[in-house]
């Protein structure tokens, strides 16, 4: 696993950071990163995308505050500059219980984290809401933990396991580039892969299984199929422009679930496909052949 002191920019940051960070794969951002990140677009230096990777912008934006502030402009957010940075960094992820209401740098750690780990929160913002608290509770009902809605060490210590992975191969719905990977995209995160292509292309079923939601889910998804395959796997595909199942029946790997359209909150017509694995949002990619 990658370890935090690996990474320049943030290697200064209180060991308590690194002891309480997520373990993420290598394809996955670092919570003290995002939080970072985050920190920096509440001081108005930055604005790029919360995606827990070093990058130019965030070292351009860590200079620019720095260069603000007096500090020398290394580009290494280390103790003067993290102090610089005031009360909204001044807790590490685990370094306190989080609970709703409450706001700062380990809050974004939390946000990140369980988007990781299958549970979107809104926007990532450091600033713990509703959305946050949902997340959270669901989380913790996956975890097997008391669903209090209050991040402490039984949460923390759940956040530290790997994340959730598809335990069955799936077939590609329908051949497109993907347009939107699975992952941080601006300020929140998107728990599917979207795939381009003319409306009324043929959507296939990505696994054998059984449908269990076929109509019109008014929350955001518009025209929605979800197909359920064993093992607590269950694929969606979503913005449909007509849906060609019924709940209930059976369906074959590459059997049509429906038609590509731009139903619900979606911008031109593509394929919103999404894999949760016991509920938890996991990145369909590395589960296809």
């Amino acid at each position: 696993m990658p370890r935090l002191g690996h990474i320049p920019l943030v290697a200064a940051l209180a060991a308590g950071a690194f002891l309480a960070a997520p373990p993420l794969a290598d394809a996955a951002g670092r919570p003290a990163v995002a939080a970072l990140q985050v920190t920096l677009r509440h001081h108005h230096v930055y604005r790029g995308p919360v995606d827990g990777f070093i990058g130019p912008g965030t070292t351009s934006a860590v200079v620019r505050f720095q260069r603000r502030h007096g500090l020398t402009p290394d580009g290494v957010a280390g103790p003067k500059t993290r102090h610089a940075f005031g009360r909204f960094a001044r807790h590490v992820l685990g370094s306190r219980p989080l609970a709703p209401r409450m706001a700062g740098w380990d809050v974004a750690e939390l946000q990140f984290a369980l988007a990781w780990h299958g549970f979107p929160n809104g926007t990532i913002d450091g600033g713990f809401g509703g959305h946050t608290e949902r997340a959270l509770i669901k989380f913790q009902r996956w975890a097997h933990l008391t669903p209090d809605g209050i991040a402490g060490p039984g949460t923390f210590r759940a956040l530290r396991a790997p994340l959730p992975l598809c335990p069955i191969t799936l077939a590609w719905p329908l051949q497109a580039p993907t347009r939107s990977p699975f992952g941080p995209r601006g300020t929140g995160f998107h728990p599917g892969i979207d795939l381009p292509a003319p409306r009324g292309t043929p959507v296939g079923a990505a696994a054998p299984g059984r449908v269990i939601f076929a109509a019109y889910a008014p929350s955001g998804y518009g025209n929605l199929v979800e197909v359920a395959h064993g093992s607590g796997v269950v694929s969606m595909y979503a913005h449909l422009s007509g849906v060609s199942v019924r709940v209930g029946q059976s369906v074959a790997t590459g059997a049509r679930v429906g038609r590509v359209g731009s139903t619900g909150e979606a911008t031109g017509p593509h394929l919103h496909f999404e894999v949760r694995v016991h509920g938890a949002a996991v990145d369909p990619v590395p589960a296809m052949p």
